[in-house]
């Protein structure tokens, strides 16, 4: 029998690839390779300028002003991003912006290059960010959106993984130097992944509508009409608690392996960070799933109920080798809110719009709770010790957990089919 993929009698053609299924390949590699470059300006900015003589106050001070520039950005980015018409531009600008800070803080090693570099650093994460979330819901529609979020989720943990192996193997034997022209280097790909994703894929997308009897909104003002539902609100402050228990917890942790592990500490701390990132590769998808078809509030209760469990367990185990299977808990916690933040978020937005300004505002919240966490943590650390940081921290992951249980209602409309 002559079949499709047959022509001519004793010829085979490979069939044409599907072209969303390159679309979303291509949005895999972006995932994947955004991970990538962004490993970069992690902890290996401080050992990169502490190797070229800087002092921890003037490292500090070039940090903090990327810090202060983060959280200020979120709302203009995800605003900007509601704004203009291709996503896909918009993610191609902000990786451009991204390698040129790379490149500023491995040639021009100064005060003020470095603290542009975060500047602008962090002006263009605030903006890619919320541009990969918006192409993932136009190419996907909100009925796959979850189980798409949980595979972006998966990609960017097994490109955390993998750049944090590479360039910490480039930072030893070539130069910590070489991390930075590195990361610069992976923002190539990167913009070829955004070209595998086809404008005719996102065009044509099937984002599902609200019934006939709920029209949609006038565009004048749709972009801060969410400001004004309970549920974007009540998550901004579940998310930022969350943040302020949770931000302090490995560098203080980290603080305490430096002084028990003696010459093994380097290796038990990146065990405890590339560990959760394997949790949070393998159960990604699994949670985009079981959001679509448990709802959202049972997955966000776990992602918050493992939190003061993971700090009570700091306070009072002391063994650096248990601390990084307490950290594995940590994977499970950001399975569930990398991929239930953007989700809740555009559940709530779904009539309203203004998505990715909306994106900006949960980012805001949830970087004012980091910033708190580290500074309050680290005075309680400082005269009481770390154990009463760590309870202090799963005090307030409970007051989390509480929030979420009593204030934070379902967001899954009804009308979304489950796909388990």
């Amino acid at each position: 029998m002559i079949t499709r993929s047959l022509p001519r009698i004793g010829v085979w053609v490979r069939p044409a690839a599907d072209p969303m299924t390159r679309s979303l390949r291509g949005l895999d590699w972006l995932n994947f390779f955004v991970a990538n470059f962004q490993t970069g300006f992690g902890p290996f900015i401080s050992v990169y300028l502490t190797g070229v003589g800087w002092t921890q106050g003037a490292i500090g001070a070039a940090l903090s002003a990327g810090t202060v520039a983060g959280m200020v950005s979120q709302v203009p980015g995800g605003i900007l991003v509601d704004a203009v018409r291709s996503k896909r531009a918009a993610a191609a600008a902000a990786i451009l912006a991204i390698m040129a800070s790379a490149l500023l803080i491995a040639l021009w090693p100064a005060l003020l290059p470095i603290a542009l570099a975060e500047v602008l650093h962090a002006f263009a994460s605030s903006i890619l960010g919320p541009a990969i979330a918006a192409l993932s819901l136009a190419l996907v529609g909100h009925g796959a959106f979850g189980e798409r979020l949980g595979r972006n989720a998966r990609y960017l943990a097994i490109g955390n993984a993998f750049a944090a192996g590479l360039m910490g193997t480039f930072g030893y034997y070539v130069g910590e130097r070489a991390v930075f022209l590195l990361t610069a280097a992976l923002g190539i790909p990167a913009l070829a992944a955004i070209e595998m994703i086809r404008n005719a894929d996102l065009s044509s997308s099937k984002i599902q509508p609200r019934p006939a009897a709920a029209p949609k909104p006038e565009t004048t003002g749709w972009s801060w009409r969410f400001l004004k539902d309970r549920r974007l609100l009540a998550y901004a402050a579940c998310a930022s608690l969350f943040q302020l228990a949770n931000a302090a917890m490995l560098p203080i942790a980290a603080g305490m392996v430096t002084k028990r592990a003696g010459s093994e500490a380097s290796l038990v701390i990146a065990a405890c960070i590339v560990a959760p990132q394997a949790v949070t590769a393998v159960i990604s998808p699994w949670v985009g799933r079981v959001a679509e078809g448990w709802g959202r509030k049972p997955i966000l209760l776990l992602g918050f109920g493992v939190l003061p469990i993971r700090g009570m367990l700091f306070a009072g185990i002391a063994d650096p080798y248990l601390m990084v299977l307490i950290q594995l808990l940590d994977g499970l916690s950001a399975a569930a809110l990398g991929v239930l933040t953007p989700l809740i978020v555009a559940d709530i937005t779904r009539d309203a719009g203004g998505y990715t300004t909306a994106l900006g505002v949960v980012g805001l919240a949830i970087g004012g709770g980091a910033t708190l966490s580290t500074t309050a943590a680290g005075l309680i650390a400082d005269h009481l010790g770390s154990g009463a940081a760590f309870l202090g921290l799963a005090a307030v992951g409970l007051c989390a957990t509480l929030l979420v249980g009593t204030l934070m209602p379902e967001t899954r409309p009804r009308e979304v089919t489950p796909r388990l």
